[in-house]
């Protein structure tokens, strides 16, 4: 099994020093590390390839809405220069472009609002189908056999279905774990899933995305508060055990603390996600910033080390952030005596 991952890294870090030399190429007259941001970055077309002066890329739709104009949609390429695929005001369509950062906007100044199918959306459908499609296929697989050794989709999702309920939910949450464990599991294996597809060559980096991490917290932030107790709220806005003038400086303490737990999910999982991607194109620049056979070697190297520690780093932090979800459902939702033992 170990010879078998560590292969499999070595053939994906090689494609990715493949993959990714093939857009520097293009690009390396005006920056050698440009092309990082480029994949790290939400954009209106995947692209997949540039051979020489060919760019392979995925249009995407573009959706506004204005009260002017109402709901319009177009096609990501009609703003582009369609010899060179570059973005720009001067290639403006129908009173819209997309600047040279990927940021739409509009000839007139006017206001409108976007619903643009972006790379991150498309991963983010992709993501839902895998672990749709898993989860189906595991319930159609005990539906159909009963209680019997998984197999297939199964035994992918009962390791994790018995792991999140009884190590996570059970033991951070307690008595009440029930209710809360479809939405733990959903959420990791959204998150795990995400971090993995991510590490594809050519994947968007939708777990990396502030967007997407701010979805998550957010919905941890309301499931926890619209469950919260009593005790919980009492603790919050009349702390026990502490003299009436301190509740002046405590209750807007713990009031903060609402928010910076959420907030705290937010940027871990954006973080390590995006500085891991960051790294790994950072290495494989390397070999074209020297451009020397012998740094190619080593980046190469380095690379497929680097995707190691990110298969770990995907599954702890979608541990991580189920994990500390639970914990923030179990402190509202646990009883008095509960807490106080």
């Amino acid at each position: 099994m170990k010879r078998k991952i560590l292969v499999l890294s070595l053939l994906i870090s090689a494609f990715l020093l493949v993959f990714n030399s093939t857009t520097f190429a293009a690009e390396q007259e005006e920056d050698k590390t440009s092309f990082i941001m480029h994949h790290v970055k939400d954009s209106h077309e995947w692209h997949f390839l540039t051979l020489e002066h060919t760019h392979i890329t995925l249009p995407l739709p573009v959706i506004v809405y204005s009260g002017d104009r109402g709901l319009e949609f177009f096609n990501s390429s009609d703003f582009q220069n369609h010899e060179t695929h570059a973005f720009g005001e001067e290639y403006a369509h129908e009173g819209y472009f997309i600047d040279e950062h990927d940021h739409l906007g509009r000839v007139d100044g006017a206001s409108f609002v976007e619903f643009s199918i972006t790379k991150n959306v498309v991963m983010l459908f992709i993501v839902l189908i895998v672990v749709g499609w898993l989860a189906l296929s595991a319930a159609a697989f005990y539906n159909k056999n009963g209680a019997v050794a998984p197999k297939g989709a199964a035994a992918i999702i009962e390791p994790i279905v018995i792991f999140v309920r009884d190590d996570i939910a059970k033991e951070a949450i307690g008595p009440q774990y029930k209710r809360f464990v479809p939405y733990l599991i959903t959420l990791f294996l959204f998150v795990w899933f995400g971090n993995l597809l991510g590490l594809i060559p050519g994947a968007a980096n939708m777990t990396g995305n502030i967007a997407v991490t701010m979805v998550l917290a957010v919905l941890t932030f309301i499931i926890t508060n619209v469950n919260g107790n009593k005790d919980y709220w009492k603790h919050v806005f009349m702390t026990p055990g502490v003299p009436p003038l301190m509740l002046l400086i405590i209750v807007p303490v713990e009031i903060i603390g609402l928010f910076t737990k959420p907030f705290a999910l937010m940027v871990r999982l954006f973080v390590a996600i995006t500085a891991g991607h960051i790294v790994i194109l950072g290495f494989i620049a390397l070999a074209f910033i020297f451009e020397s056979y012998t740094i190619g070697v080593a980046s190469t190297l380095m690379v497929t080390f680097i995707n190691l520690i990110e298969l770990l780093v995907a599954t702890i932090q979608a541990y991580v952030f189920t994990l500390f979800t639970a914990m923030y459902i179990g402190s509202a939702v646990a009883e008095h005596a509960d807490a106080d033992h």
